[in-house]
């Protein structure tokens, strides 16, 4: 059963971290399967706190969603995530 990643930007806290977190985290998706469904493109906050772009990632289950997420590729990587900006993770199985 497929999974989603969300990846929600609350706050930029550091554009150098983000910067290099982006240059960065392509090539730690290299080998695992997974579709880019939602990538900061315009959005609209209906409900709750604003903010400031999403990504949305597709993979065939969960088990792969977090090998990529706690591979050892993408933890170093993540890194520059966490020191650049607030945000919020959901990893969610399809139906």
């Amino acid at each position: 059963m497929s999974a989603y990643m969300i990846f929600t930007r609350e706050k930029t806290l550091d554009e150098r971290e983000l910067e290099t977190y982006s240059k960065l985290v392509p090539a730690t998706l290299n080998g695992h399967d997974r579709k880019v469904l939602a990538f900061y493109g315009k959005h609209e906050d209906l409900e709750g706190a604003p903010t400031e772009g999403t990504v949305v990632l597709e993979f065939p289950n969960v088990a792969a969603a977090k090998a990529w997420y706690d591979g050892p590729e993408y933890r170093p990587v993540r890194e520059h995530r966490f020191k650049g900006g607030e945000y919020h993770v959901i990893l969610i199985q399809g139906v």
